[in-house]
């Protein structure tokens, strides 16, 4: 798999699943979900659960990072999209990050002295 996809989770797990030759069902019943929720999912009407991440990436054998950075991003684009944030929003919002991965660092620093 590449790195970060331009598509959203859903459209990713049925890649991943097309990829490796599973069916839509054969995949719900690794996930332990119906097939019709799975459709869903991959139609991007429903959100897929975080707590099945380890088991999709043990499923496709892909790292845990990779797959949960794709559900993040996912995750934020959605909200960036629902919120119609704007781009000079969004650079607040990333000063705004880095500014707490500072004070984090900064506080973890102290507790270490």
């Amino acid at each position: 798999m590449t790195s970060l996809m331009r598509t959203t989770f859903g459209e990713y797990i049925r890649l991943l699943r097309t990829e490796k030759g599973l069916t839509l069902t054969q995949l719900a019943a690794k996930l332990n979900l119906d097939s019709a929720n799975l459709s869903k999912i991959e139609n991007n009407k429903r959100d897929f659960d975080e707590k099945r991440l380890s088991k999709l990436s043990k499923i496709f054998g892909i790292s845990l990072k990779e797959v949960r950075e794709e559900f993040l991003t996912d995750q934020l684009g959605k909200k960036i999209y629902e919120m119609k944030c704007t781009k000079e929003l969004l650079k607040v919002a990333e000063e705004k990050a880095e500014y707490r991965r500072t004070i984090y660092k900064n506080l973890q620093t102290e507790k270490a002295i």
